[in-house]
């Protein structure tokens, strides 16, 4: 492989977006979108009218007409919807999904990967949430479909991913593991690639595949064998942005926030001794970082919150400005809270006075879980499969077999990241959502950036101070 010395990670619901990672691929690093609600991303755009025409280019260029087409008649609105009136919504993920939640997921995927490699011969990845099985399967297909060069996950152990990946390359059925709490048996969120494509495509690229993990133990595990070894590792330490592993310690500062030690810090060397490439994470955004990681055995670095604040991710000016200033004025205080996520892993919020991180803010939002891509499948007898998430109303998460103590301090992370990208939703009855913002907790980079360039600075900028041009 050609390794990149830089991976853009892949952050929140489109912040890492296909014109940033179009950005980083050109100036000839690792550019990726982030996996996550990409059928949400798609589908809100084209309902929005797709002024730019971007997404429909995209979408002419899909190997599988009919499926295209359903897309665009169900979501697209010509001059876009009235602002007042609220998305229609895409189907919610779950382990058997019907026709319309297969179409926008494996063409919204398609759509992204398609824009970010569009025009040049960089190499582009996709980034997914392990947490977000039932809907990986359909989503690595469309990713695949735009010729995907990387695929990188977290936020779980990633063991069946290598396998899927080959599978898919030949348009293969596969199977995929499903957590299901109480589960008396197995069971999978299956694909069927030749039901999709009607069996007349190529065989596809396969993509290298870097899992992200925090231990070396995790690494060694998924290394041990041929069917779970990634072709390398993102090694993610406790200051990254979005979710963390959750430390060994369950010790608590006096902010709350679980405190992170020694013995959650990977072995490098062990790591290194594997024999694969690998990449530090969280807090490496200076010049002397990457150098210290290169000299550390690493080929490089994942480097999250400078591009998340760049001109060119996805961010509304208006969320890129407010978190730039709080850098420049060294007031932004980024929390690791270990209740907000409703997946129970620790993350990482952003204190900003108007979002749900302000208790007010919070507390004024009515408890909904209506996208769901974070919410937990149970069993409700042998076969039966229910779903729940702690951020839904109490009443109604403690109805399907959850408790109350689950559901202190959860915040719904799917609607507030979509606000920060500009396709919040604005409810029937006038309620428009409250923003959510993730960055890594280690803002120094940044601070430098604003700088260097007070006025704000691009995806290229950014890969030239840390490549200490």
């Amino acid at each position: 492989m050609n390794l990149p010395v830089i991976i853009q990670g892949g952050m929140g619901v489109q912040v890492s977006s296909w014109n940033l990672a179009r950005e980083v691929s050109r100036a000839g690093q690792l550019g990726v979108v982030s996996g996550t609600a990409l059928d949400l991303v798609v589908a809100r755009r084209l309902q929005d009218g797709d002024a730019s025409g971007d997404i429909r280019r995209a979408i002419s260029h899909f190997p599988i007409k009919d499926m295209a087409d359903r897309v665009i008649a169900r979501y697209f609105i010509e001059g876009g919807r009235p602002q007042s009136k609220p998305y229609i919504p895409v189907p919610t993920i779950s382990l058997k999904p019907n026709q319309q939640a297969i179409d926008i997921q494996v063409v919204g995927n398609f759509v992204e990967v398609f824009l970010a490699k569009e025009g040049h011969d960089g190499i582009v990845g996709i980034n997914f949430l392990e947490k977000v099985q039932m809907a990986t399967p359909h989503a690595a297909y469309g990713a695949m479909l735009a010729g995907v060069d990387y695929v990188l996950m977290g936020a779980g152990i990633p063991a069946e991913i290598p396998s899927l990946l080959n599978r898919l390359s030949r348009h293969e059925k596969f199977a995929l593991a499903v957590d299901v709490d109480d589960a008396s048996v197995k069971y999978f969120a299956e694909i069927d690639p030749q039901t999709i494509s009607g069996g007349q495509l190529p065989p596809l690229k396969r993509p290298q595949f870097l899992a992200i993990v925090s231990a070396h133990v995790l690494a060694a595990f998924l290394n041990r064998d041929e069917a779970t070894r990634p072709d390398g590792f993102v090694i993610e330490g406790p200051t990254a942005g979005g979710h963390n592993t959750p430390p060994r310690s369950k010790e608590i500062d006096e902010n709350g926030e679980p405190v992170f030690g020694p013995r959650d810090e990977a072995d490098l060397a062990k790591v290194s001794a594997l024999g694969l490439p690998f990449w530090l994470a969280g807090g490496r955004s200076t010049p002397e970082l990457v150098q210290q990681a290169i000299e550390s055995g690493a080929a490089g670095v994942q480097v999250g919150t400078v591009f998340a604040l760049c001109e060119n991710s996805g961010f509304t000016p208006h969320y890129r400005n407010t978190l730039r200033n709080g850098i420049a004025e060294q007031t932004l205080y980024v929390k690791t809270d270990r209740l907000a996520s409703p997946t129970g892993f620790p993350f990482k919020v952003a204190q900003v006075q108007e979002t749900v991180s302000n208790d007010s803010v919070y507390k004024a939002r009515p408890r909904l879980c209506d996208l769901g891509y974070l919410r937990t499948a149970y069993e409700r007898s042998p076969g039966v499969v229910g779903y729940r998430c702690p951020s839904e109303p109490i009443d109604m998460y403690i109805k399907k077999g959850g408790t109350i103590e689950d559901t202190e301090g959860r915040m719904c992370l799917c609607n507030g990241l979509t606000v920060t990208i500009g396709i919040g939703q604005t409810r029937a009855d006038g309620y428009s959502e409250a923003p959510l913002m993730t960055l890594g907790s280690d803002l120094g980079g940044a601070l430098q950036l604003t700088k260097l360039y007070p006025q704000g600075w691009t995806a290229v900028q950014a890969i030239d101070y840390m490549l200490g041009k």
